[in-house]
């Protein structure tokens, strides 16, 4: 198993405290997600079915109608490898690393880049994977790098995949208005920016074919009755979304600024988190692990993420900066 942001009741374990006494910055998922509101009953009580609107809402969130709804990016993460013959498949050095895994798992012959690297690895490639913005390096590449990309794997045969779990406050970015050429595969997660990630919900956009290949897989009710009815309602919620895109930018910053006026290191990251590059990583975690404060380690333990307080939990955090400061 891969070590990811979330464990809390691991750290309960460990330092002690009861959940409610963390502060849990670990998953750069929104504090201030949308809000549910309530759910018929009739909802629990029904299997998932077809023309229940969320395709439609979905289409027009994002503008393009090559997609099926999934239970989460991850099932499709996991499924990729499994619908290729050995490939040669390019990943990031440092990014989500179930990428890396599941690839590695069906015995691909794996390349690990950093992003300069790739124009010239790409003539020995079949697979580029790119996650934008990178997760956890907050890094972007431009429509028009990943489209020329696109067009040389699309020559002979492979596929360029876009991880979109962070691009909803960063829609002229995405690369969804193109999905639906061939060789083309991009991931949306509902669960960061919308701040639903218990509820597993997601979307991939690719060619119709590949899109029946993975239905198929996932085969049928994957999404449940009640992640389809919230997830139509808030991909429709229009007002909601062109607010907190304001407040995660206005949000994100403060947490850069505090980040930098702390450790004397500018960050990098995108409106739902910041990471701190920093050889002192592990030595930070544990300290602010002391002060009940949960942070992730990077898997390369050189650098640590920070996602989002909530508003009313900034007091508590800068005053675990203000003591860790003298410390380190």
């Amino acid at each position: 198993m891969l070590n990811h942001g979330g464990q809390l009741l691991s750290a309960v374990k460990k330092y002690g405290g009861e959940k409610s006494s963390w502060l849990d910055l670990s998953t750069g998922i929104n504090p201030c997600g949308w809000p549910v509101p309530g759910i018929p009953v009739n909802v629990f009580q029904r299997l998932p079915e077809a023309y229940d609107g969320l395709e439609e809402a979905a289409m027009a969130y994002y503008r393009n109608t090559s997609l099926l709804a999934i239970p989460g990016s991850q099932s499709v993460i996991q499924l990729l490898p499994k619908l290729r013959t050995q490939s040669r498949v390019l990943l990031p050095e440092l990014g989500y690393g179930e990428h890396e895994y599941h690839w590695r798992q069906q015995r691909h012959k794996i390349s690990l880049y950093q992003t300069d690297q790739i124009e010239k690895a790409l003539q020995n490639t079949d697979v580029l994977v790119v996650i934008n913005p990178n997760n956890p390096t907050g890094e972007f590449i431009s429509t028009e790098q990943l489209l020329h990309w696109h067009q040389q794997l699309a020559k002979k045969g492979g596929w360029l995949i876009v991880d979109e779990a962070f691009m909803d406050a960063y829609e002229d970015n995405s690369l969804v208005s193109y999905s639906g050429c061939k060789g083309l595969i991009v991931l949306r997660s509902v669960g960061k920016f919308f701040g639903l990630a218990g509820i597993r919900s997601g979307f991939v956009f690719a060619e119709d074919s590949l899109l029946k290949q993975i239905e198929s897989q996932l085969g049928p009710w994957a999404v449940s009755n009640v992640a389809r009815y919230i997830t139509k309602l808030a991909l429709s919620d229009k007002d909601w979304q062109g607010q907190m895109k304001d407040q995660l930018k206005k949000e994100s910053e403060k947490l850069q600024s505090c980040l930098l006026k702390t450790f004397n290191t500018s960050t990098q990251g995108c409106y739902l988190f910041q990471t701190l590059m920093d050889c002192r990583a592990e030595k930070i975690r544990e300290y602010l692990a002391q002060q009940r404060v949960l942070v992730r380690l990077l898997d390369n333990y050189q650098g640590l993420r920070f996602g989002l307080p909530l508003p009313s939990q900034w007091p508590r955090l800068e005053k675990a900066f203000k003591q860790i400061k003298g410390r380190i």
